[in-house]
């Protein structure tokens, strides 16, 4: 992996066309769900962007990554076809889970994308489990885990990260501490506020990063990528960032938890805008390159949201489907 200081003009361009991409799908998925073509829950991750698209990109095509019901970029970034990934949130038969996950539970093994998983902190146990797996199987690939910072309270994540450091396992724990879980705010929820330093408990290798900013992002996940291929060693990264929505489609963006001047201050460390810039200045892109990037990903989510929608919906019959494991046969029960 080259380091951000010697990324090629390409490479940035890439960069900033990954953001793009999340946020204008994501802005689609605001409206499709606002038109009823979206169903059940939706958590948008918009003002979230660098940490999905800077922590992707120090992966192999074949290294492995679960995240929480907050998704959808990941997915996108990871490979997934965004056209598929629309048509699971629409719930129809072209989707990535033949429209039973939806918004919540995107999965695509193909990519190495092991979830979407609804209950907040369950698959940080998975990914622990996946990553114990590879070295068993002496395999080079490394995991990345993506949670909330609420989920740091519960039990699963102590087992998970003390498991993890005691048998050297190569995976690497995100955090995306948005400051709220759900309306909760960090400081009500836990007795330290730099969640990194939880790390210690365990001996494990800790950062916190500014999760607003994908370089950043990039070179504190990629130093961890590294120590995960070489040595087998997990680390636990804190990337502190901010969602611009609500929790959820449900919640109003400033909510009672939070005041609309603070989601602006916010705002002003947008990722998109903030990276653009940083490119402009260099030289690298101008704003006649933005709008042309800007274009080519509104036809891709264009098209995401027109084959979502002449997708058809799943059969009744598929409800007895992926039901159980296919090794052991289609379950049929004995008429009596």
């Amino acid at each position: 992996m080259d380091r951000p200081a010697t990324l090629s003009k390409e490479a940035h361009v890439e960069l900033l066309r990954k953001l793009l991409l999340g946020r204008r799908f994501e802005e689609r998925c605001a409206e499709m769900y606002a038109l009823q073509k979206i169903g059940g829950f939706c958590h948008l991750a918009i003002g979230q962007e660098a940490v999905s698209v800077g922590a992707m990109s120090t992966l192999e095509p074949d290294d492995y990554i679960f995240c929480s019901y907050r998704d959808h970029v990941h997915a996108i970034v990871k490979g997934s076809d965004p056209g598929r990934v629309m048509a699971e949130l629409f719930g129809r038969d072209t989707g990535l889970s033949h429209g039973k996950g939806g918004s919540m539970h995107l999965f695509d093994a193909d990519h190495g994308i092991l979830g979407g998983h609804a209950i907040v902190g369950a698959h940080i146990p998975l990914a622990t489990g996946v990553a114990f797996a590879t070295k068993y199987e002496s395999r080079p690939q490394v995991v990345l885990c993506f949670f909330g910072e609420a989920a740091v309270n519960i039990g699963a994540f102590h087992e998970s990260l003390n498991m993890a450091a005691l048998w050297k396992l190569p995976c690497v724990y995100i955090v995306e501490n948005n400051r709220y879980g759900m309306g909760t705010s960090i400081e009500r929820a836990s007795a330290i506020y730099d969640v990194a330093q939880r790390a210690c408990a365990y001996d494990m290798a800790s950062e916190t990063v500014d999760g607003m900013d994908v370089l950043a992002v990039r070179e504190s996940v990629g130093r961890a990528v590294a120590l995960a291929r070489r040595e087998s060693k997990p680390t636990l990264i804190e990337a502190r960032c901010y969602r611009f929505m609500g929790h959820s489609m449900s919640d109003p963006v400033h909510g009672h938890y939070r005041t609309k001047e603070e989601v602006e201050e916010q705002k002003l460390k947008d990722p998109v805008r903030r990276y653009f810039q940083q490119l402009s200045s260099q030289g690298i892109i101008d704003q006649a390159g933005l709008e042309q990037l800007n274009a080519e990903v509104r036809t891709i989510v264009d098209a995401a949201v027109e084959f979502a929608d002449a997708s058809p919906e799943p059969p009744a019959s598929a409800l007895y489907e992926d039901v159980y494991s296919e090794p052991y046969g289609p379950y049929t029960r004995s008429q009596p």
